[in-house]
């Protein structure tokens, strides 16, 4: 291996963690780390005293501008839009101290909320640790300003955050109880499991059959499921695993991963349900059933 690509390699792992948080999802934060990477051919390491921070800067940058894209696109979006999960091959030991809160689905949803620049300052500084005049000088602009940029997104974090901290034993537990149900679906034992201010979200993208809107409440949770239950083929099966460090529920269709869902909770009920529909955000997760077996999560 070469200096060039030995440099570049060993700061990776830090460059896609940045882009995938600021981009929701995984294609499109490879792109732009291979972007970054033929930036670094390009340039060379002549006259780079720090070639992290130059790696970082290239890499932050591309990704404001793919966002602000995005963000358009978006807009255009059949239905709900939900951050896509990594592949289980991501999973390697110098991505071990990002397996934290911010690589959560629902964390990455909540980021959906701010704008470009406010999720630039704040990912910096809050997730990876960079001070306000690193972040400044990485996002092009004054101090004050980035850090009043992070301020913002960091009181609209927390004014849409969970009250809740709780473990994956819980998820898993409530995971647990929500399949059974759906495997013998009744009004009453889906209704137990939702709390008052559920909200039900489906990412089908015009795709493929998913709820339009954000679904409120536990009575109309309750009936969907139970609609749901009813119809399910015989020939689709459950299998548990994770998605981005959380445990999660996926359907299987003759090997083909169908659906993946993920949940909220309080610890004793699920406050949020997200569905993921979209074939294209599914095909990732392939892997998955190859190794997980379709049994209880405890």
């Amino acid at each position: 291996m070469d200096l060039l690509t030995d440099v570049f390699q060993g700061h990776r792992a830090r460059l896609f963690g940045i882009a995938y948080r600021m981009l929701g999802t995984p294609a499109d934060a490879e792109d732009v780390v291979h972007d970054a990477w033929l930036r670094l051919q390009a340039h060379g390491l002549d006259g780079l005293d720090d070639p992290e921070a130059w790696l970082v800067t290239v890499t932050t940058r591309l990704s404001l501008d793919r966002l602000r894209r995005a963000k358009a696109e978006r807009a255009q979006y059949v239905g709900p839009w939900l951050p896509e999960p990594l592949a289980p091959e991501t999973d390697q030991p110098d991505l071990a101290h990002e397996r934290d809160e911010s690589l959560r689905l629902s964390f990455l949803l909540l980021l959906e909320r701010l704008g470009p620049e406010e999720r630039a300052a704040f990912l910096l500084h809050d997730v990876f640790e960079y001070s306000h005049s690193e972040a400044a000088t990485i996002l092009g602009i004054g101090e004050d300003a980035c850090r009043q940029r992070a301020h913002r997104a960091r009181l609209r974090m927390r004014e849409s955050r969970p009250r809740f901290d709780v473990d994956a034993s819980a998820h898993r537990r409530l995971l647990n109880r929500f399949v059974e149900a759906l495997a013998q679906p009744s009004l009453e034992t889906l209704r137990a499991l939702f709390a008052e201010v559920a909200v039900h979200i489906s990412d089908g993208g015009g795709v493929v059959r998913a709820s339009l809107h954000p679904l409120h409440g536990a009575d109309r949770l309750a009936r969907l499921y139970l609609q749901i239950g009813r119809h399910l083929s015989p020939t689709t099966r459950h299998e548990f695993g994770s998605l981005n460090g959380l445990p999660a529920v996926f359907w299987v269709e003759d090997a083909i991963v169908t659906g993946a869902m993920w949940i909220d909770t309080d610890g004793e009920q699920i406050t949020a349900i997200h569905a993921i529909r979209h074939p294209g955000k599914l095909a990732r997760l392939k892997p998955v059933t190859n190794r997980v077996p379709a049994t209880s999560l405890e």
